[in-house]
């Protein structure tokens, strides 16, 4: 590719269909870099890009969990250096001027936008990125191997960092996929108490051998009931999309307990007021995390060996391995080379 004046890429041109083309290349503008793009993950939410579930400017390449390394800086960039391997997440870096980014609160910046939405993401073998997103790819991990923890991995380990509970307390995680399988690990090398829920008996085991020290068959027992027979969590982390599934786990917390949701979905949360007042619960939400939790959450991972259970395709095969994280067949991520 040296030399070359286009690139490869995959955009979505429609509401659910993508294509390979070639796309020219430009030099990044102020405040950017330019990545030449080594693997990126697929994530549930790139259906908001394909599928056009938010405002599109058609065609848009998608991709939020993209690694590669810098080509080249744009003006005013410091910190970053040519040759340098980075992380690209779903925020797409705050602006550093707006209320929220004054106030330290970087991830509800509200002039970054989305990778992979507003702006071109990692279906390609090259893309630009505002420089205050990037997040330092440690030597320790592949590219492959670092790629779902840009999404899945930083909103599941911030998530539960921030959360209320202690070495010690039991820790649900409700939805045993993509993004859950990382949380139990996390919680497990967190010292945590660890319960992984999820319906029938086929994902028991290797939520064990991942670090679960409980596993709950929500299709033949009371997951409520189950976890108050533990003494009940004081987190549950709520990966499976569903507002009925955030209500169930809200019965296992113990009291001052909280139910964290990241399942993104339109179906409402119906709680009960009594519970909430009379047993002190809690329902929050968490979007990702900041590029210095990605940074921590990358180190953490390569000390822990935290690691994504991945599937790799080629760049020209995006489709298909779009088509199969959305049908539920991914065991657990999908990645995308570009070599």
């Amino acid at each position: 590719m040296k030399g070359a004046l286009t690139y490869r890429a995959v955009h979505a041109v429609s509401p659910g269909k993508l294509e390979v083309t070639e796309k020219r290349l430009l030099d990044p503008p102020a405040g950017h870099v330019r990545i030449r793009v080594e693997a990126c993950g697929v994530c549930h939410s790139d259906s908001a890009t394909v599928e056009g579930l938010l405002p599109i400017e058609w065609p848009r390449v998608p991709g939020h969990e993209a690694v590669g390394r810098i080509d080249m800086l744009g003006g005013g960039v410091e910190g970053w250096a040519v040759g340098q391997r980075v992380g690209v997440g779903f925020l797409g870096g705050s602006c550093g001027h707006c209320e929220y980014c004054r106030d330290g609160a970087l991830v509800n910046c509200i002039n970054q936008g989305y990778t992979g939405v507003q702006r071109d993401g990692g279906y390609a073998e090259v893309m630009i990125a505002r420089a205050s997103g990037l997040m330092a790819v440690p030597d320790e991990l592949s590219s492959v191997d670092a790629a779902p923890l840009l999404c899945a991995g930083l909103t599941t380990f911030s998530a539960l960092r921030n959360s209320p509970a202690r070495a010690g307390d039991v820790v649900a995680v409700f939805g045993f996929g993509g993004l859950g399988h990382l949380a139990v690990q996390y919680a497990r090398h967190m010292g945590f108490e660890v319960v992984a829920i999820d319906r029938g008996s086929d994902k028991a085991e290797v939520s064990k051998k991942l670090g679960a020290h409980h596993y709950i068959d929500g299709s033949a027992a009371d997951v409520a009931k189950a976890l108050q027979a533990l003494g009940g969590a004081q987190v549950v982390l709520a990966t499976a999309s569903g507002g009925k599934a955030v209500a169930a786990a809200l019965g296992g917390l113990r009291r001052g307990g909280v139910v964290i949701s990241l399942g993104a979905t339109e179906e409402p949360i119906e709680l009960s007021a009594f519970e909430l007042l009379f047993k002190e619960l809690g329902v929050d939400g968490a979007l990702t995390g900041t590029p210095k939790a990605g940074d921590t959450t990358l180190r953490f991972s390569a000390m822990s060996e935290v690691a994504a259970m991945i599937e790799t395709m080629p760049l020209e095969r995006a489709a298909e391995a779009y088509a199969k994280m959305m049908s539920g067949k991914a065991r657990f991520r999908m990645v995308l080379t570009m070599a």
